[in-house]
């Protein structure tokens, strides 16, 4: 009997401590439950803990899969070969090295919101700083507590506090470095500079960024979808732009002062095309033409049609219509009144001294699009060409108006200037200093007295009368934007119609950077030439919605020897001189000249010695008259004449000792 009572005791005992089991595991998941489901929410938003001095900020609802789609792809691998490069994204790199080797950790963060922002450590450097969305399972704190057991031999974490919140730092054996990690409620914090997750400690209970209206009328608009979003805060872009060159240029201070922020997100495609759709909005200090653009229409880009295929900028402003914009432009000043009184006197005295209507005379012709253009030059290196292209209504309405507006500039001033006739197309000189500056402000300050011809339905006004004369060579040549395939089949990815549309060819703008830069800079952009080429066209376009700018961003990237093939990218060899070639008739072929001055009566060219190289005689511009070479001892080498720009009479070739070698009749 007794061993039948101990039997039944033994089962009692088994099925109570299975049920004291069943009862805890309960217990738990009932608390689990509780945690992760039915327990008030106190989440915290992860961009309240950007620091508010951040240039750019990153963000990514599936980091993981967005991260593997832009490290698997060419672009970034091709970059990476870059020195420069790879310490610029070294922080990035380190963070994906961590992750990396916990592959299952790695993927338990995706599908969490992820945001890394970029922000200025000191004049020449930047740091990264991440936040990291762990949701409600951040009350389980396992991330936290068994972090220590994630990491392997080449790792040491310590921890410190800091205003009553823990810091981890997991110090790297290898590269000496330190990652520095907090928690603050559902949100993962961590950065390789200390002074990033400080701030984000100090302000995170009154945030700065995450509060900024401008800030928050961006994010509203930006879509989610895609590879991922990226933030632009203008504010500090300068200071950005500034750590990596010494002389930025007038262009980092007006985009730093003109705009507030811009928000896209982005796409890559399977041909390593980065593309960006977001918005942008303005200032209210900013200069009036931006503001009047906002408010004055979309219109279809044209100027391409004149544009020279080597054009290194294209930037063009279209609206309704010219006379609508000036409307606005007007308008807008009328917000500052000192700037507007300064604006009125401006134009009221330019009007005054020529007995001219600027809006009858001037803005009445102009059509839809107003453009810049950077050329790279054909006559002298180390030289940007710059053109203004206004399209017009009516180009007959615009040569009678240019005409009388020139007739009142010789009665009034003493220039004088003769037309030039170049290839049919007249060339005039509009010698009003500072009239594109008084009339639509700084952005147009660098035309000071320009030149201007008209082809087609296009007034065209450069400061160098031989720039003109290159576009005009090749709008005739067919050599435009128009004509190119790569351009048209990029700006395929744009709308038609904009307000605001930059282009940029990157090869032929390296070449003019390369032509301008000083030994040293020269040294490290070849060193780099083929990590800048790999993306050889780039493109923005901003459209007006309510009171900010539609924007959309293309970045093409192409394997640098496809890009090397184009002709506007192929190494030019240098000819030998003509005492070097062989003695013939080909000797008389001269090359063109381009004088800077139209009214001169004489052009000479000069070797590096300061020796007189030729002399000729001009007329209006062109060769007229007299020619001589001379070798650099000074004896002729050449001798002939010209009769408007054609070779006439009887040409000598002379040896050093003046002996006649070749003569030539023309």
């Amino acid at each position: 009997m007794f061993p039948v009572i101990l039997q039944d005791f033994r089962a009692m005992t088994k099925r109570r401590i299975l049920l004291g089991f069943m009862t805890l595991a309960l217990l738990y998941i009932g608390y689990l439950v509780y945690l992760l489901v039915l327990s008030p929410k106190s989440n915290l938003q992860s961009i309240y803990l950007i620091p508010k001095d951040a240039v750019f900020v990153i963000e990514s609802e599936k980091p993981v899969k967005s991260w593997k789609k832009i490290r698997e792809g060419d672009a970034w691998s091709h970059l990476l070969k870059n020195n420069y490069f790879a310490e610029l994204t070294s922080n990035i790199q380190q963070v994906d090295t961590v992750f990396s080797d916990q592959q299952r950790v790695f993927e338990f963060l995706d599908n969490r919101s992820l945001f890394i922002s970029i922000h200025m450590i000191s004049p020449k450097d930047y740091g990264v700083f991440y936040v990291l969305d762990l949701k409600r399972i951040a009350k389980l704190k396992l991330l936290k507590t068994y972090l220590n057991t994630l990491l392997n031999e080449n790792y040491t974490l310590s921890k410190r506090q800091y205003h009553d919140h823990e810091i981890l730092e997991i110090y790297d054996r290898q590269s000496k470095k330190t990652i520095f990690l907090s928690f603050i409620k559902n949100q993962m914090i961590a950065s390789y500079t200390h002074s990033l997750v400080e701030a984000a400690i100090d302000q995170y209970e009154e945030p700065v960024l995450g509060r900024n209206l401008n800030f928050i009328a961006i994010n509203e608009k930006v879509g989610f979808e895609n590879l991922f979003r990226l933030y632009v805060q203008y504010n500090h872009l300068d200071d950005y732009i500034n750590a990596f060159s010494d002389r930025p240029g007038d262009w980092v201070d007006r985009i730093s002062e003109n705009f507030l922020f811009s928000g896209f997100h982005f796409d890559l495609d399977k041909n390593n095309t980065l593309t960006a759709n977001g918005y942008t909005n303005i200032s209210n200090t900013n200069e009036s033409y931006l503001e009047a653009l906002q408010k004055s229409g979309t219109a279809k880009r044209s100027i391409p049609n004149i544009a020279p295929k080597r054009t290194a900028l294209y930037v063009s402003y279209g609206f309704d219509s010219f006379t609508r914009f000036y409307e606005n432009f007007k308008q807008v000043q009328q917000d500052n009144p000192k700037q507007f009184e300064e604006y009125q006197i401006g134009i009221e005295k330019l009007e005054k001294f020529l007995k001219i209507n600027i809006e009858e005379h001037f803005i009445s012709w102009i059509g839809d699009e107003i453009a810049l253009l950077q050329i790279e030059s054909q006559i002298t290196k180390g030289r940007n060409d710059m053109a203004l292209v206004l399209k017009t209504d009516d180009i007959e309405k615009a040569r009678i108006n240019l005409g009388f507006i020139l007739d009142q500039i010789r009665k009034k001033t003493p220039v004088k200037f003769k037309t030039v006739s170049y290839k049919q197309h007249e060339i005039n000189f509009l010698s009003i200093k500072g009239f594109f500056k008084i009339l639509l402000g700084n952005r147009f300050k660098e035309l000071d007295k320009p030149y201007f011809t008209l082809v087609d339905d296009y007034v065209i006004f450069s400061n160098d009368p031989n720039t003109l004369k290159s576009i005009i060579n090749d709008i005739i040549a067919k050599n435009t934007l128009s004509t190119s395939p790569d351009f048209k089949d990029f700006t395929k990815g744009f709308k038609k119609k904009s307000s605001l549309f930059v282009y940029s060819n990157v090869p032929v703008l390296y070449n003019n950077m390369y032509a301008l830069a000083d030994g040293k800079t020269k040294s490290q952009m070849r060193k780099n030439k083929d990590f800048i080429i790999c993306f050889p066209q780039v493109g923005l376009q901003m459209t007006p919605e309510d009171d900010v700018f539609q924007s959309r961003l293309i970045i093409d990237y192409q394997n640098v020897d496809e890009v090397k093939t184009r002709v506007q990218f192929k190494e030019t060899s240098v000819k030998g001189s003509a005492q070097n070639q062989e003695v013939n008739e080909t000797i008389f072929r001269l090359r063109p000249i381009y004088p800077n001055d139209l009214t001169a009566k004489r052009f000479i060219k000069k070797y590096a010695t300061g020796a007189v190289q030729f002399e000729v005689e001009l007329k209006d511009g062109l060769k007229h008259g007299r020619y001589t070479a001379y070798y650099p001892d000074g004896s002729e080498k050449m001798t002939g004449r010209f009769r408007k720009d054609i070779q006439v009479g009887t040409w000598r070739y002379f040896d050093k000792d003046g002996k006649p070698l070749l003569r030539k009749k023309f």
